[in-house]
């Protein structure tokens, strides 16, 4: 199960978007996710890379698993159609996930995406960004935190600039000393590609979410 650190609220999806969901309710052949919109988004389970019988989508997915979805389709009555099929897409474990403000996501990733990887290097997590504000975070404890003090620096001073040079210098001001190797030894990270749409710069009032 993967943790959620809360900081911001509600997405509206787009085709095409990528977002980080969590299961909330398992059924014979889809599971409902959370992906912070006004709805829930069901993921059946033929929009999975896995052959799955019915009934058997609880041995796949639980309550509290985290996925990484694409936005297929949206309906006139404001449905939200997603898959797991898809280059990067699929399953995380463990890690952290961090919500933010959806129209801070093009500062996480950053002109060329200089920002995550910023916090990729000094901290040697893997991130995954979500379009909807997720981000998800996987590494020991102190990188987890320290990629989450810099997430909510971001939230907070996102209109300023020199925002990367901020973050740069709280990553290096708290860096481990260097061990007998030379370095701080962090593992491997991952680097997302940038959101082919951006989202708006402010964010929009939503409605709640259905029950």
């Amino acid at each position: 199960m993967v943790r959620i650190v809360p900081l911001s609220g509600r997405y509206i999806p787009h085709a095409g978007d990528v977002v980080v969901g969590t299961v909330t309710d398992v059924q014979g052949t889809f599971w409902l996710l959370d992906i912070g919109a006004p709805r829930w988004a069901p993921l059946h389970m033929t929009g999975t890379p896995w052959k799955i019988d019915f009934g058997e989508t609880e041995n796949y997915l639980r309550v509290g698993d985290s996925v990484v979805v694409a936005v297929e389709s949206l309906d006139a009555t404001g449905r939200i159609g997603v898959t797991m099929n898809g280059d990067g897409l699929g399953k995380l474990e463990g890690g952290t996930i961090v919500p933010i403000s959806p129209a801070r996501v093009p500062r996480v990733i950053g002109r060329g995406g200089s920002m995550i990887t910023t916090l990729t290097r000094h901290t040697g997590a893997r991130i995954v960004v979500g379009q909807n504000g997720r981000v998800w975070v996987d590494g020991s404890e102190e990188a987890m935190r320290r990629v989450a003090e810099s997430l909510r620096l971001i939230e907070e001073e996102g209109q300023r600039s020199g925002l990367t040079e901020r973050i740069t210098s709280y990553l290096t001001a708290t860096e481990a000393p260097a061990g007998p190797s030379g370095h701080a030894g962090p593992g491997p990270w991952h680097t997302p590609p940038e959101p082919a749409r951006a989202p708006a710069e402010e964010d929009e009032e939503t409605p709640s979410q259905d029950e």
